[in-house]
C-alpha cells in the first residue's frame, strides 16, 4: 500500500484512505468485518465524522485494539465553542480512543462559521492532547483557497477527481506550495465515475493527494485492495477513458458549494443537485420524508431563468442536472418504497 506525507501535519497515511460514511448503511457486524478487512489489507487511514450516525462507533468496535497502528480523522459541523468541544469528546468515546489524529471543521464556507468560539475549542482540545492536528473540509473553492493561504490549517479536504475544474487543480498545487495536506473527497465524483482502475491510476499521478473512497460493501473494498496491490499506472488507454469521461460528464457533478443559491423558486439546489449521491451513499430513508419529497418536487417549478447556471463556478448546466435528479429520485423511490 502506498503511503503519503499529509503536508505539514507530518502524518504518514496510506493512499488510498477508507471513507467511513457509507458504512452507516451496514449493520454493526458487517461494518466491523469490512473495517477489519481494510486494516488487514493494509489501509491505515480511516476518515469519518461526528455527523455520520454510528460510523465512529463502528470504527471503535473494529479498530480500538490496533489504534496505535492507524490514523483517524473525524469532523464536526458545530459552529459554537461548546458544541465543538462536545463533539470532540463524543468522537473520543465512540471510537474508544484517547486522541484524534486529525480533527476537521466540516463543510465550512466562510470564516464566520468557525472563527472565535469553534477555533478556540479546537485549540483547547489540542492543548489537552485530545486532538493532534487541525484541518478543514469545504465545498467552496473561494473559501478553500483562502484557508490554504491562511496558514491556519494543516490539511484541506475538498472534492477532487479527474472531472475537476482548472481552479480545483490549481487548489491542489496551492496545497503543495503551502505544505497543506490535500485529502480528496468524492474521488469518484459522487458516483459518476465507475472505472476504479482509471481512478486509481489518475490518483497515483497526484503526488500530494490522498483520496478517500467511501466503502459500503466487502466487494468494493476488495476491488480497492486489489488495485492497491497491482498499482496500475496511467497509460494511453486509461487516459482515453479520462478524456471521454471529461467530455461527457464534466458538466454534471455538483460540489454543493451553494454559490447558485438562493433560487427564486425556493429550490434547495445545493442538495437537490446531488441527490443521487445522497440516497446511494448515505442512509436513504431520511431523504424520502414528506418534507424532502416536497423539496425535490419544487424542481418542477424551475423557470430555467439561468441565474443558478450563471453563478456556478464549475459551469454546470444546473437546470439540466436538477431535472435528472428529480427523475432519478422518483425512480429510486419506486424501486425502494416497499422498504419504507
Amino acid at each position: 500500500m502506498q503511503t503519503i506525507r499529509l503536508g505539514k501535519s507530518e502524518l504518514t497515511v496510506t493512499k488510498p484512505a477508507f471513507g467511513a460514511l457509507p458504512i452507516q448503511r451496514r449493520d454493526k457486524d458487517e461494518a466491523v468485518r469490512i473495517l477489519r478487512r481494510a486494516y488487514e489489507g493494509g489501509i491505515r487511514y480511516f476518515d469519518t465524522a461526528n455527523a455520520y450516525t454510528d460510523s465512529e462507533e463502528k470504527i471503535g468496535l473494529a479498530l480500538a485494539d490496533v489504534r496505535e497502528d492507524i490514523v483517524i480523522s473525524t469532523k464536526s459541523m458545530a459552529r459554537d465553542h461548546d458544541m465543538v468541544a462536545k463533539h470532540i469528546q463524543s468522537s473520543l468515546e465512540r471510537m474508544k480512543t484517547d486522541y484524534i489524529d486529525l480533527f476537521q471543521f466540516h463543510m465550512v464556507s466562510n470564516w464566520e462559521e468557525i472563527d472565535n468560539g469553534p477555533w478556540q475549542a479546537a485549540q483547547e482540545a489540542k492543548e489537552k492532547g485530545y486532538i493532534r492536528h487541525i484541518g478543514v473540509t469545504s465545498h467552496s473553492i473561494r473559501f478553500a483557497e483562502e484557508a490554504v493561504a491562511s496558514g491556519r490549517f494543516e490539511t484541506l479536504q475538498y472534492p477532487f477527481s479527474y472531472l475537476s475544474s482548472p481552479e480545483e487543480n490549481d487548489l491542489v498545487r496551492s496545497c503543495a506550495e503551502h505544505d497543506v495536506g490535500f485529502i480528496a473527497m468524492k474521488a469518484l465524483a459522487g458516483g459518476l465515475l465507475s472505472n476504479a482502475r482509471v481512478v486509481h491510476a489518475f490518483m497515483k499521478e497526484q503526488k500530494n493527494v490522498v483520496p478517500i473512497y467511501g466503502v459500503q460493501t466487502m466487494e468494493e473494498l476488495e476491488q480497492w485492495l486489489a488495485l492497491g496491490a497491482e498499482d496500475p499506472s496511467l497509460d494511453s488507454d486509461l487516459q482515453a477513458v479520462i478524456d471521454a469521461d471529461r467530455a461527457e460528464l464534466g458538466g454534471q457533478f455538483c460540489r454543493s458549494c451553494g454559490y447558485c443559491m438562493p433560487c427564486p423558486q425556493g429550490i434547495e439546489i445545493r442538495n437537490c443537485a446531488r441527490m443521487d449521491m445522497l440516497i446511494r451513499r448515505s442512509p436513504w430513508r431520511p431523504y424520502f420524508t414528506p418534507e424532502w419529497q416536497e423539496k425535490m418536487n419544487r424542481i418542477k417549478d424551475c423557470l430555467e431563468c439561468g441565474k443558478c447556471k450563471s453563478k456556478c463556478p464549475y459551469h454546470l448546466d444546473t437546470p439540466k442536472v436538477l431535472k435528472y435528479m428529480l427523475k432519478d429520485y422518483w425512480e429510486f423511490y419506486e424501486a425502494h418504497k416497499a422498504e419504507l
